[in-house]
């Protein structure tokens, strides 16, 4: 085992930990740092298997404007402590969902003929990377951005204090 292997399988971990911590932890912001700590071990892959860019992005795009987004929003919709419902009516359908799920994708990558060929990484330097995005990838990348801004106003709005007369 190489060290890079090595190396992906413990960010490969992190990553599952982390997401499992975000969907069992019943609290918001600890829910959040794990959802940092996810998408940071998700980056580091990206780094291992050389796309830089990509690892740029998922740190600065989602391991921060989207974590803080949404922080920021329960922060403003000031949510309140309720009592925290330790058992639904719709856990085994989301169990039997959860196991549907795995199941299919266990099947899809056994039965994936995989190409295991050792052909030399091509890397794309930044510059065409830059350019590609600001002249061919302009218009979605704007209304990346004005989705987030409209999520933004949303949770300020439901923030408001309501007018009493």
């Amino acid at each position: 085992m190489t060290a890079f292997q090595l190396l992906f399988y413990l960010l490969s971990a992190a990553s599952i930990v982390g997401g499992i911590g975000v969907v069992w932890s019943t609290n918001v912001v600890h829910s959040a740092l794990f959802l940092v700590l996810s998408l940071s071990a998700v980056a580091g892959v990206f780094l291992v298997l050389f796309a830089d860019f990509l690892a740029l992005v998922q740190i600065l795009i989602y391991g921060g404007a989207i974590t803080i987004l949404i922080l920021f929003a329960m922060m403003l919709t000031r949510v309140a402590d309720e009592a925290v419902v330790s058992d639904s009516p719709q856990k085994p359908w989301g169990v039997a969902a959860a196991a549907a799920f795995f199941g299919i994708t266990a099947y899809a990558i056994y039965n994936t003929p995989w190409n295991v060929g050792t052909a030399a990484i091509q890397r794309v330097p930044f510059r065409d990377l830059g350019v590609s995005l600001f002249t061919q990838w302009a218009i979605p990348f704007e209304v990346a951005s004005l989705v987030l801004l409209v999520g933004l106003i949303g949770a300020i709005i439901i923030a408001r204090p309501e007018d009493r007369e």
